[in-house]
């Protein structure tokens, strides 16, 4: 039977939290005949707009302006009060909650009003030890209460539960594991497009791209790539690095690469839609992920689809994807020298990068696919409805 769900999310920027939620919302429209609503506020900040981007026409949205990321306690209250409003109105089976801000103020919007169903996505924990001890704390505490106020809690990996009952927010039994689903088609045939782009990015055949896909932001680890290239490019000449994404670390990191001497060995492709990441995914040769948090980031599994293998720092679910020796490398985070050596290793060697990317692919493919997230997240509200 359809079912009426509304989705909270604070912001709808080009981002992997934000495409998860969009392909759930469309799936449940399209596939299922659900009467679905989305709640976010304005996406503000350098990543764009994804609802711009050419897709969701299909998925009606309800604004709420003064739903922001940053802490703001008036405007944080007149949120709560709106996203009530809007739920009271709606009158949905589900609220389910993605983010932060979001995950807070709607999953504490949806219990006042006694709905059937709150399920929340932990896309990565708000809570993190690069963070100060009191911030951490209050984080740690918010999703605590909002946890109790909601029935179901789903985590994009495995590491994202553990990481939440570790730390007492939740017991072991409200989660459930469903990863993050994404269009696997267009990175199965991403090489198609592989000798046009990197002629257009300026690579030649003899190059072995190294590719990031991340914003230009803090703990993204963007300097330990640079760090380790200019340690790789003396023994391995032929390597190149493209950074796809923006931020506000452009100019500092423009400064280290010219301070290490790779002005000639790394590009950036600027911000860049989501429709034209499986073409530059196809123009690299190896994906590195230097992230020091991050649930689950889709780079990993996007870049394993399309035969690329992947180096990765040991943090939250990459280990879920990354296998040392079978897809990849995993690295101890902030770590270099490692970092350096997988590059070295890959460069040299075309055959390890086949074998490491087909497995891969063949492992990660269908497990991926976002009909299958979205037919198991469905699964979840008819399992809550039905309890209920």
């Amino acid at each position: 039977m359809p079912m009426r769900i509304a989705h909270v999310i604070t912001r709808m920027i080009v981002g992997g939290a934000q495409e998860n939620t969009l392909f759930t919302c469309e799936d449940l429209v399209r596939d299922h005949g659900d009467d679905v609503l989305l709640i976010t506020g304005p996406a503000i900040g350098p990543e764009g707009d994804l609802l711009t981007q050419g897709r969701g026409e299909r998925v009606p949205v309800a604004y709420v302006p003064s739903l922001r990321r940053t802490i703001h306690p008036w405007r944080d209250f007149k949120s709560y009060f709106a996203i009530k409003s809007i739920l009271r109105d709606f009158k949905p089976d589900v609220v389910h909650t993605h983010s932060a801000k979001g995950g807070v103020l709607g999953r504490l919007a949806a219990h006042s009003l006694n709905l059937p169903a709150i399920v929340h996505t932990v896309h990565g924990a708000p809570f993190h030890p690069y963070q100060g001890r009191g911030a951490r704390e209050l984080f740690r505490q918010c999703e605590k209460y909002a946890a109790r106020r909601c029935h179901r809690l789903i985590s994009v990996a495995d590491a994202m539960t553990d990481l939440m009952v570790n730390a007492k927010v939740a017991p072991s039994e409200m989660f459930t594991t469903i990863y993050s689903g994404m269009d696997v088609e267009p990175f199965l045939h991403a090489n198609e497009h592989r000798d046009r782009v990197r002629a257009e990015l300026g690579f030649t055949a003899e190059h072995v791209v190294v590719g990031k896909i991340a914003r230009l932001f803090h703990l993204k680890g963007h300097e330990y790539v640079v760090a380790a290239a200019a340690r790789a490019v003396k023994q391995s000449p032929n390597l190149r690095f493209l950074f796809v994404g923006d931020g506000v670390l452009r100019e500092w990191l423009d400064e280290m690469i010219y301070a290490a001497g790779l002005e000639e060995h790394v590009v950036f492709t600027g911000l860049v839609p989501p429709s034209q990441i499986p073409e530059l995914v196809g123009a690299m040769d190896v994906l590195v992920h230097a992230s020091l948090r991050e649930g689950l980031a889709r780079a990993l599994p996007q870049a394993l689809i399309a035969g690329k293998p992947a180096i990765s720092y040991d943090i939250d679910g990459a280990r879920e994807v990354v296998i040392s020796g079978e897809t990849g490398f995993l690295l101890e985070p902030k770590s270099i020298e490692p970092m350096c050596d997988a590059m070295i290793q890959l460069a040299s060697d075309a055959d390890l990068r086949t074998r490491l990317g087909e497995a891969g692919r063949k492992r990660f493919t269908e497990q991926f696919r976002h009909q299958h997230m979205t037919n198991e997240i469905r699964r979840v509200y008819a399992a809550l409805l039905a309890n209920r």
